[in-house]
């Protein structure tokens, strides 16, 4: 499967990719910490098959100081002990808010409460643009099949 398109190379999709990266800014100057928001983008990512964007957040978790142990059970964060109350709510925030269309009635009562005891109104907020934005860029990359392999920690740190 070889790239279809590169959105930055045409005018439209490089102004497009600009407001977008400008969005995201909101997200990423939130208090929510950066190794929630990597998780919870790297959960999106993997449910959507997006292979430019696990490999973005697995490396930028690596960066981070994540151990390899908590970035590879991210995919199976319910059945691990290594993750804490509060990623555990933002995990399940990031599936439900993302298998909209698999029959399921949305973001739960319960998962909505476990967010809320453990993120503020920022951090809220700042959760739910970044599922909202994840699953957008995701689809952005799956359609064009961006690849994942070459991306290197810290790109869009600026």
């Amino acid at each position: 499967m070889e790239p279809r398109f590169t959105l930055t190379d045409n005018e439209i999709g490089a102004r497009f990719a600009k407001r977008f990266g400008t969005a995201s800014l909101a997200i990423v100057q939130s208090p929510l910490p950066k190794v929630v928001r990597e998780q919870v983008s790297l959960r999106v990512s993997q449910i959507n098959g997006c292979g430019w964007c696990v490999d973005v957040h697995t490396k930028e978790l690596a960066a981070a100081g994540e151990p390899a142990v908590r970035i590879n059970l991210v995919a199976a964060w319910r059945e691990a002990t290594v993750f804490t109350e509060a990623e555990q709510a933002a995990l399940a925030l990031a599936e439900e808010g993302t298998r909209i269309a698999d029959g399921r009635p949305g973001v739960s009562d319960d998962t909505w409460a476990r967010v809320r005891k453990h993120y503020d109104g920022d951090q809220t907020a700042a959760l739910v643009a970044l599922v909202a934005q994840m699953n957008s860029a995701n689809r952005l990359a799956v359609i064009v099949h961006q690849k994942g392999g070459a991306y290197e920690a810290g790109t869009y740190a600026s």
